[in-house]
């Protein structure tokens, strides 16, 4: 989904238990996939979230 700026909204989801926790906007020239380290309220600990479709 693209808003008005030409930037794409993107679901994190955690890379241990899976849950989709956050929404992040992405510039639509970036081609790599984004990764962050993010709280995650199911595991209770900071993990690692990726970018999902």
């Amino acid at each position: 989904m693209k808003n008005k700026k030409g930037k794409n909204k993107v679901t994190l989801v955690c890379s241990e238990c899976f849950s989709r926790n956050y929404t992040v906007n992405k510039s639509s020239g970036i081609n790599k996939n984004l990764e962050f380290n993010k709280y995650c309220k199911n595991c209770n600990k900071v993990t690692l979230h990726k970018e999902t479709k």
